[in-house]
């Protein structure tokens, strides 16, 4: 008979339960008549550039559960072909690899105009980026942080065009955003203007706390094997891969000096079409590589044997660390802690009302943390606690479930014996 290693699979069981909780926490997207949807139609008129508009918005599904929340925003170039797939991504990456983002989607509609840093004789509306660039940054910010419920951290992704656009933003602009995303960027615009341009500012300024991921996708001519044969190469068809290659050399060579956290990657079985996707997502867990609370610390939570103080204090100094990244304070979200307050209940109740208690010291008015609460004390059979919390939690918010466990703890404790009094 086959020995079964316990531990390990008692491991591989809680590793199991961890996951399916990490998984079931994700919002779903809105269902309305039948209809997935995934974000709203926006518009927003520009005196900048002389016409109105759209815009497509992505902004996550609240549980309204939980108070209200705020969120980074992702501002998507050439939004109406990426939309789908970059508010797909980050739903499902939310809150264990990144955080919970506003998608604002550009969609084109004058793309040469809008995405090309200079004006080239031959494409008589190219150079219009800069005009692009004070568009985004005095009108559609604005309007989006006054609609939507933002904070300050911004992301900017762009593919080809859109890259050049991103990069060129990162040298003259750097301070509009946190983070960029640049795939596969057309660097080869104009002779390379941009890239001469960038390899004197990025020695000069500081950039310290920005990110900036590149993705390379395989543009080279068949038969070419592998990117150091591009850079010895002086043929047109590697000028687009050749112009990437150099930026990314020169950019990893001035790191040390201007601070920039910078990454680029080649993806070899990727084309120019297909490389955005996989760019996106290792552009994600590249920026928010320390987000996600550290599997060590999850095993703790669950260890009954732990101090509920020393967990909490260790959760805390996460969410600290991840404030200094973001650069405004990250509090410790509600869902989450009271999730696995809840979910601790049974099994270790005192590392279970250490979680709910930092819930109420937290997010003191909201309903729900006074519902799990009374939820608390109804499991370890102290009803007039139990009624006391719920009875708090109407006070905030009238609620159909609450008031039925309170009702239900109210004829029970009714229908009680009194003790007998001696004479």
């Amino acid at each position: 008979m086959m020995k079964v290693d316990l531990i390990s699979l008692k491991k591989a069981i809680f590793f199991c339960f961890v996951s399916l909780f990490s998984v079931t926490a994700l919002k779903a997207q809105t269902i309305k008549n039948n209809l997935i949807v995934m974000g709203v139609v926006d518009s927003v008129h520009s005196k900048i550039l002389n016409e109105t508009r759209k815009l497509w918005v992505y902004v996550p599904a609240r549980d309204s559960t939980f108070a209200q929340q705020k969120y980074p925003v992702v501002y998507l170039l050439d939004g109406d072909s990426h939309f789908p797939s970059v508010t797909g991504m980050i739903q499902q990456l939310s809150n264990t690899v990144c955080p919970d983002m506003i998608v604002v989607a550009i969609p084109n509609t004058d793309r040469m105009r809008d995405l090309t840093t200079n004006k080239i004789a031959a494409l008589k509306t190219s150079g219009g980026g800069e005009n692009f660039t004070s568009f985004i940054e005095k009108e559609l910010m604005p309007h989006i942080d006054s609609i939507y419920p933002t904070t300050p951290y911004k992301t900017l992704i762009g593919h080809s065009l859109g890259g050049l656009m991103v990069i060129n933003t990162l040298v003259n602009h750097p301070n509009m955003f946190n983070s960029y995303i640049a795939i596969d960027p057309s660097m080869w615009w104009d002779r390379g203007i941009l890239l001469n341009q960038a390899r004197e500012v990025l020695k000069q300024k500081n950039y310290s706390g920005k990110y900036l991921f590149m993705g390379v996708a395989n543009t080279m001519p068949k038969g070419m094997m592998d990117t150091t044969q591009a850079r010895k190469d002086t043929s047109a068809a590697t000028t687009h891969i050749r112009a990437i290659l150099k930026l990314g050399d020169m950019i990893q060579s001035d790191t040390a000096a201007n601070k920039l956290k910078f990454a680029y990657k080649y993806y070899p079985n990727d084309t120019h079409g297909s490389v955005p996707l996989i760019t996106e997502y290792d552009a994600l867990r590249f920026f928010f590589k320390n987000y996600g609370l550290p599997q060590e610390t999850r095993m703790k939570i669950y260890n009954k044997d732990s101090n509920p103080e020393e967990v909490l204090a260790e959760i805390q100094s996460h969410y600290d660390n991840i404030s200094k990244q973001m650069g405004y304070k990250v509090a410790l979200p509600e869902d989450l802690i009271n999730n696995f307050g809840i979910s601790l209940i049974t099994r270790i109740p005192k590392m279970a009302f250490a979680f709910l208690q930092l819930n109420i010291k937290n997010y003191p008015n909201s309903y729900n943390v006074y519902d799990s609460m009374g939820d608390y004390y109804d499991a370890i059979k102290d009803k007039t606690k139990a009624i006391a919390y719920y009875r708090k939690a109407l006070t905030l918010k009238e609620f159909a479930d609450t008031r039925s466990k309170l009702n239900k703890l109210l004829a029970t404790k009714d229908t009680e014996p009194k003790k007998s009094q001696k004479k």
